[in-house]
């Protein structure tokens, strides 16, 4: 079971995905909020394994309220959700400490896997985003030793190729044609053996390092 908390201002979208979470197997909705002006509070008080966090609400804001999840609950993944594409709001809530990005133009459908995929260690992102964290990734980061040797194997490498295109777990697989287990035993060595930690970490080192 993965418990879910919500923080988002707009009433309809807020009861809607409560009522998403509370009716799809595997997941639970143990807290929805309209602003963070008790965040910690409301929290502590209901834990939860993820949190689903849009950018602009009252009061504080989703990155702020992201910077203060993570400082206090570091083992809560934080999804941000949001209608806004500028590259502010997406390099910010990386930099807050997001687990993933996506748009409220996401599918319900979409929105539980990427869910699903936060809470499994990845960081999906809408396909969109993907593209511009690539795109100001490659503007701001010069490569740096080309000769470190990471020994990830060819399928690893088609992993993390993928990763860097912006994939999620579960289109990996299909384009691999294995497993979504096999997807994640590959990044779990992928991770290990590029000394990170999240999906953000290891694209931002393959493309400093040109790994793939």
């Amino acid at each position: 079971m993965i418990n879910v908390t919500v923080f988002e201002d707009n009433k309809h979208l807020r009861e809607t995905f409560e009522l998403i979470l509370n009716l799809n197997e595997g997941f639970s909705c143990v807290g929805a909020w309209p602003d963070c002006s008790d965040l910690l509070e409301n929290l502590l008080r209901n834990p939860c394994d993820v949190v689903l966090m849009d950018i602009e609400m009252p009061g504080m804001n989703g990155i702020e309220a992201t910077k203060l999840i993570k400082t206090h609950f570091p083992n809560i993944h934080v999804l941000i959700q949001t209608v806004f594409f500028e590259d502010d709001f997406i390099f910010n809530a990386i930099c807050a400490g997001a687990s993933g990005y996506i748009l409220k133009s996401t599918t319900p459908d979409g929105y539980l896997e990427a869910i699903t995929e936060v809470q499994s260690g990845g960081s999906p992102m809408t396909p969109g985003i993907a593209r511009r964290v690539l795109q100001l990734f490659k503007a701001n980061l010069q490569p740096i030793d080309n000769a470190i040797e990471y020994n990830l194997t060819n399928q690893e490498k088609k992993v993390l190729q993928l990763l860097v295109e912006g994939n999620s777990y579960k289109m990996i697989a299909s384009e691999l044609f294995v497993s979504f287990d096999t997807v994640k035993s590959h990044i779990r060595n992928i991770y290990a053996k590029l000394h990170v930690n999240s999906g953000t970490e290891a694209v931002s080192l393959a493309i400093k390092n040109k790994l793939v």
